[in-house]
């Protein structure tokens, strides 16, 4: 096992730096950036003084164009000075051609050296970690409250599998799945937190003003009220693939042979059920916790933090890309890909733990 586990570490490598490449290369061909920003802020500033000043402030046309390369004529710079624009290429990194930034971008990423954001007087990874307990704290909860519901549910179905309460929960989770996150998040804000009928829960923050002032079963109390919306809209999709999964895990063990064999030794059906049908139906469900993990954490979280106002890594990220902010877009793309991979290796782990039988090793070879 442990040459399996050093053979997928090593094959990390060249995956993180394809999907860094492809990326990159996508971000350098797209129209703004940086440094036209800073230039169109700076000509706004301008044109807003003339315009105060009773002057006709006309700067030229918008910005645009591409700012991947160091020696970009950028469209609504004239009128500007050409030393002001070579300083601000300079101080982003753009006096540089786009593969050598590639590689400087590699190297210090390798030593998780992140650099500092454009737009904010902060390091990437102060950044990051200073979203990261708000990301977590939704990822968690959310999967946990989708894993507590799906297997119970999933197994109480496969029991009473074509009975009436079979096929209203099968239509309940499937509506679930077909309504986006995003907008149930907002059909929750209308509802309950002062949009047009009640307001009975916050609006924005995991935390109250007052939060420090609190006990601590006032702290927890605080806490979970501020959770109760956006973690609701998570997981309202998240029902239907795991309680389906689970169900049909376990229809598939109840008609093997052991099971024939077990119920004609006299064993109890709970004896049968928990005993030995549940290790084997829930391989797969356990060994996919990571996954669903990081899907949640990663992807279905940031329009939920950005329709919540919470300060999280989805909603950090996404003004990222709003400002054109390189160095916090990469560096969280660089550690939401370091971590998918790390938790795609720790799911085959799972297996293995969950079911000695699998040898991805002996596969392998």
């Amino acid at each position: 096992m442990s040459a399996y586990i050093l053979r997928r570490l090593l094959l990390m490598i060249p995956t993180l730096l394809g999907i860094m490449l492809l990326n990159f290369v996508i971000v350098q061909a797209a129209p703004g950036g940086p440094v036209e920003k800073m230039l169109a802020d700076i000509q706004g500033m301008e044109s807003d003084l003339q315009a105060r000043m009773g002057g006709s402030g006309d700067m030229g046309a918008s910005s645009g164009g591409n700012s991947g390369s160091s020696n970009a004529t950028y469209r609504g710079a004239q009128g500007l000075d050409p030393e002001l624009i070579s300083r601000i290429e300079k101080l982003y990194g753009f006096d540089k051609p786009a593969w050598e930034r590639f590689l400087i971008m590699i190297k210090n990423y390798a030593v998780f050296d992140f650099g500092e954001s454009f737009f904010r007087d902060k390091s990437v990874s102060d950044l990051v970690l200073e979203k990261m307990p708000v990301s977590i704290s939704l990822g968690l909860w959310s999967t946990l409250i989708i894993y507590l519901i799906s297997i119970p549910l999933g197994i109480k179905k496969a029991l009473r599998d074509g009975s009436p309460f079979d096929v209203w929960t099968s239509s309940v989770v499937i509506v679930g799945y077909a309504i986006p996150g995003f907008l149930f998040g907002v059909l929750l804000i209308v509802l309950f937190a002062g949009g047009s009928y009640f307001d009975w829960f916050p609006l924005r923050g995991l935390t109250s003003p007052n939060f420090e002032e609190l006990s601590l079963f006032g702290k927890i109390l605080d806490y979970a009220w501020h959770l109760v919306l956006p973690v609701t809209a998570l997981v309202i999709g998240g029902f239907a693939t795991l309680t389906m999964l689970t169900k049909n895990s376990f229809m598939d063990e109840i008609r093997k042979q052991y099971v024939t064999t077990a119920r004609a030794k006299g064993l109890t059906e709970n004896r049968i059920l928990y005993g030995h049908v549940f290790r084997n139906a829930m391989l797969i469900v356990i060994a996919g916790m990571p996954a669903a993990l990081i899907g949640i954490f990663f992807t279905g979280a940031m329009l939920i933090e950005v329709i919540f106002s919470l300060d999280g890594l989805g909603l950090l990220g996404f003004e990222a890309v709003l400002n054109r902010d390189y160095p916090v877009m990469f560096g969280t793309l660089y550690v939401f890909t370091l971590l998918g991979l790390i938790l795609k290796l720790i799911s085959d782990l799972t297996y293995v733990a969950i079911d000695p039988r699998i040898d991805f090793e002996s596969r392998e070879g």
